[in-house]
């Protein structure tokens, strides 16, 4: 295997949707330096470095344009579509450096979707609630009341905050220094702002000042938080399915689907286009 840098779009179902992700395989990865260059270069909010660790298994690290994150589901839903058209449909497993994650990859007529299944879920209050909507110019009579704020987990930490009103989060326009240190200090990857349409459809949006990317068009590991947080908060009944409609507000449609089964990791699923 030669070492070979791909570009796709992952929860893409439109032409020009999606989130792009780089997807860099080889047989031995490169230094931490290197890697961080070419995430760099690259310049998408992920790349995800895959290398082969046994049969249909690969070690995988990912890289945002500043620094290194635990988790990334776009990255992963976008590697799986490019194993799938070189090696073949089927299972394959990704150690990351939150443990295994499982990536599923099915093909129709040329076109490839790849569902993940996260590892376990958890939850914690959102302390820093106050500072996070400071930051973002929000107020707390903008949030739903049926979807209280907290920090959800699923390979890495996203702050959950839900809207009332589809026009509050239509509008964001954030401190974006001011909430890349806040967010650094708590340990979070991403802002999951959301909008609960009805009882299986949600829009959401997603700050990534800490990989150093303004918003984030589609987000699997924010989406995998988001359903692993409502379902063991008790505010949806598993098994369940929702979609998750993410970058419609910068010009790059996403869907994200979500399975939320009763107990285990969170299934999320997306197609994969050629950027």
């Amino acid at each position: 295997m030669s070492n070979h840098l791909h570009r796709v779009a992952a929860f893409a179902e439109v032409e020009g949707g999606g989130n792009p992700a780089g997807v860099w395989i080889g047989d031995a990865p490169p230094a931490d330096a290197e890697m961080q260059a070419i995430a760099k270069e690259v310049g998408y909010s992920e790349t995800a470095f895959l290398t082969p660790a046994g049969p249909d298994t690969f070690e995988v690290r990912y890289f945002s344009p500043e620094a290194e994150v635990p988790f990334c589901g776009h990255a992963t839903i976008a590697s799986g579509a490019v194993l799938g058209r070189l090696n073949g449909a089927g299972e394959y497993t990704f150690e990351t450096p939150v443990g295994g994650v499982p990536v599923i990859v099915r093909e129709s007529a040329g076109n490839y979707t790849a569902a993940l299944t996260s590892v376990d879920t958890r939850h914690r209050p959102l302390a820093e609630l106050d500072a996070l909507l400071e930051a973002l110019g929000w107020r707390r009579d903008d949030l739903d009341p049926g979807i209280p704020p907290a920090a959800a987990f699923a390979g890495a930490w996203h702050a959950v905050i839900a809207v009332s009103k589809r026009s509050r989060l239509a509008r964001l326009d954030y401190a974006f220094d001011e909430l890349k240190v806040l967010m650094l200090d708590r340990e979070l990857t991403t802002l999951q702002l959301i909008w609960h349409e009805d009882a299986g459809s949600f829009h959401s949006r997603n700050p990534f000042p800490v990989g150093g990317v303004v918003e984030d068009p589609a987000t699997g590991a924010a989406a995998a938080a988001l359903g692993g947080y409502l379902r063991d908060s008790g505010l949806i009944d598993a098994p369940a399915s929702i979609v998750i409609r993410q970058g419609e507000d910068m010009g790059r449609p996403s869907m994200l689907h979500v399975d939320i089964p009763a107990k285990g990791g969170i299934v999320v699923a997306g197609a994969v286009r050629d950027i």
